[in-house]
């Protein structure tokens, strides 16, 4: 069964992505598993960062170490499908797409609008990660592995409604609703103007 609530909720995305990209990733798994492991890495990271950054904010500090307890289990869980393909865990590869978003973190101004601007940065890339992982649960050949990216996707629709949930905890809600619905925008303009590759889960 589908998680219908939070998937309506991942469909706030301006832009699916493109149809090639699961058939060129399912045929070069070791390379998307490599990529993925890194994505869970910098997933636990931020989360760690906000926690020390904003120590004050009880439910963010409650909610981000769970999250980022789920995030580096989910690392350990992509490294052991990884080894039982017979390959290990290859360098990090930068992130582009997290990159181009994360330059539209605002710099400066009032704390909470930082703070604001990298949980929402935080929730987009959640939520494209819930969105491919949706493509690999229906579409990869291997059974074991879709079963994984359905578990996967369950949990990162978790996410996403976590961190939109926690910006307005802290901000106004009709301000992180606008500026939401900008950096939609400006996700589906950086998804359309990036390569299709089929090393990389973004």
């Amino acid at each position: 069964m589908e998680p219908e609530g939070k998937e309506k909720t991942i469909l706030k995305l301006k832009l699916n992505t493109d149809p090639r990209w699961v058939d060129i990733a399912s045929k070069n798994i070791e390379d998307i598993l490599v990529d993925h492991a890194y994505c869970e890495q910098k997933a636990a990271s931020t989360g760690i960062s906000l926690i020390v950054k904003y120590p004050e904010k009880t439910r963010l500090v409650d909610e981000l170490t769970l999250l980022v307890a789920e995030e580096w289990s989910h690392f350990e869980r992509v490294l052991l499908e990884l080894r039982k393909r017979g390959h290990e865990l290859g360098k990090p590869r930068r992130d582009e797409y997290v990159v181009q978003l994360m330059t539209h973190i605002r710099k400066g101004g009032a704390r909470e609008r930082q703070l604001m601007d990298t949980l929402l940065v935080s929730a987009l890339i959640e939520a494209r990660s819930c969105e491919r992982f949706k493509l690999l649960w229906k579409h990869i050949p291997d059974p074991e592995l879709s079963k994984f990216y359905y578990e996967l996707m369950v949990s990162e629709a978790g996410h996403f409604v976590s961190y939109v949930d926690l910006a307005k905890e802290y901000c106004n809600p009709k301000e992180v609703e606008a500026r939401l619905q900008e950096l939609l925008k400006i996700e589906g303009e950086i998804v359309t103007n990036l390569p299709v590759r089929d090393d990389r889960m973004h």
